[in-house]
């Protein structure tokens, strides 16, 4: 028995794709939304339907709840997926979808609420014995408050806003002197980006990795993890390369960290597919960051290392089926490594370079997966984010799969906009990468033109 009969599928680009894809492989017809900036897109193709929601800017598009509604309605889905971005994590999209009956594939509009709210996903953490990073108990209303906590923790401390991620709305302060500045800027940053000037602060671990969990939970109160993702190669706080597993955990710590990703979904009565976060230090200890109430940019390497489709997953628990597996139904099976590509010039700063794609070739070979929606003569246009695609490989040992992610770089070509092909092709030569000698602050420190 199919769990839905026809879904709607709330973003573009390859997480449209995806969705669609999984729709198909589940006998489930799709409906695709696509703003005119989107009208040429390859997936729309892919779908059973289509539904133009307006003109490019987000805004008016795939940011418009009422014409998304709209979509669904006239086309009579019974779901909506809303992919990752846009609309994924916003609970009074959930919550609408309730009333007019319509299935949202994610987390309750409860789970979004509480676990959106970085500050109270940390109290949620606390109360469920997981290790959080020392820091303010509640949010910090004005910079002498701030200015006190900061000086309990111990310099340098890290200023966050309690919505959104990307890493906006973040401020480091390395000794007093500084603080103000950095406070008053982590909230402008954050009311202009979320609408929510709210921060927290927290002790600044230095040179730690980022490793996240992977969770399903469904409505019967089961819960399991599928391992890490070690997610620590960033630039400014977004993610470029994620593997797994993670060449700083081992067995015991792999364990330890997913009791406490599941006891935290527990605690919150969470329901769907979620990725609990944590910083890693250099001693071995994790701590607590923040819960993600959606599915992953970076789920397919998980998928890779685990044969499990998260986005199936993710449909049969919205529909009310019980979880398939069970804990010790989850192996780590050899090594999976993603590379975010997007349509930009590392080279002046790793500028948004949008425009007609000239040529477009796709490497492939054993052990290698790509999940993109563009082709040669696709336009990439310039209102939405730089993502073209990802490119995944699999083999046994990590080494095997660093080799594999080479050749695969080597043989992708996209001509006629710049691209981050060049960039990734060099991160891999690095031997510090090689030998898995990873923090967040790699970039930075090896590459000092990125």
């Amino acid at each position: 028995m199919k769990p839905f009969s026809r879904i709607l599928v709330a973003n573009r680009g390859e997480i449209a794709q995806r969705v669609i894809r999984a729709c198909k492989e589940l006998g489930i017809e799709s409906v695709a939304v696509y703003s005119e900036a989107d009208r040429n897109a390859s997936y729309l193709d892919l779908a059973d339907h289509k539904v133009c929601i307006g003109p490019p800017p987000s805004l008016n598009s795939y940011l418009d709840i009422s014409k998304i509604i709209a979509a669904a309605e006239i086309t009579d889905v019974e779901a909506i997926h809303p992919g990752y971005g846009f609309l994924s994590e916003n609970p009074q999209f959930a919550e609408i979808c309730q009333s007019c009956r319509i299935q949202f594939i994610g987390p309750t509009v409860e789970n979004i609420r509480q676990l959106g709210d970085k500050a109270m996903a940390r109290e949620i953490a606390m109360k469920s014995g997981v290790p959080v990073v020392p820091g303010s108990p509640e949010i910090v209303p004005d910079e002498d408050q701030g200015l006190e906590v900061a000086r309990q923790i111990g310099f340098p401390v890290l200023i966050k806003a309690v919505a959104g991620g990307g890493g906006r709305g973040m401020r480091i302060a390395r000794e007093e002197s500084s603080f103000v500045a950095a406070y008053q800027a982590a909230r402008a940053e954050a009311a202009n980006a979320f609408k929510n000037s709210d921060v927290y602060i927290e002790k600044l671990i230095e040179k730690p990795r980022h490793v996240e969990i992977q969770i399903l939970a469904d409505s019967y109160g089961s819960v399991i993890h599928l391992g890490e993702r070690d997610c620590s190669l960033q630039r400014r706080h977004q993610k470029l390369v994620e593997e797994s597993p993670s060449p700083a955990v081992d067995d015991a710590l792999r364990a330890k960290m997913g009791e406490s990703a599941v006891n935290l979904a527990r605690a919150s009565e969470y329901r769907g597919a979620g990725t609990v976060e944590f910083l890693l230090d250099r001693d071995g200890n994790y701590y607590f960051i923040e819960m993600n109430t959606r599915i992953q940019v970076e789920h397919p390497v998980t998928e890779m290392v685990t044969g499990v489709d998260l986005v199936q997953e993710q449909i049969r628990i919205a529909s009310g089926e019980p979880l398939r597996y069970q804990q010790e139904d989850i192996k780590i099976k050899g090594h999976a490594m993603e590379c975010r590509i997007n349509a930009e010039d590392p080279s002046r700063g790793f500028a948004p370079s949008p425009g007609k794609i000239l040529d477009f070739r796709a490497p492939g070979g054993m052990g290698v997966r790509l999940d993109s929606h563009v082709y040669s003569g696709y336009t990439v246009p310039s209102n939405y984010d730089s993502l073209l695609g990802k490119l995944i490989v699999h083999r046994d040992t990590r080494e095997e799969a660093i080799l594999t992610m080479r050749r695969a770089l080597e043989e992708f070509k996209i001509e006629g906009i710049n691209t981050t092909i060049p960039f990734y092709s060099e991160v891999l030569q690095h031997f510090h990468f090689v030998k898995g000698n990873l923090d967040t602050g790699f970039i930075e420190e090896y590459l000092i033109d990125a």
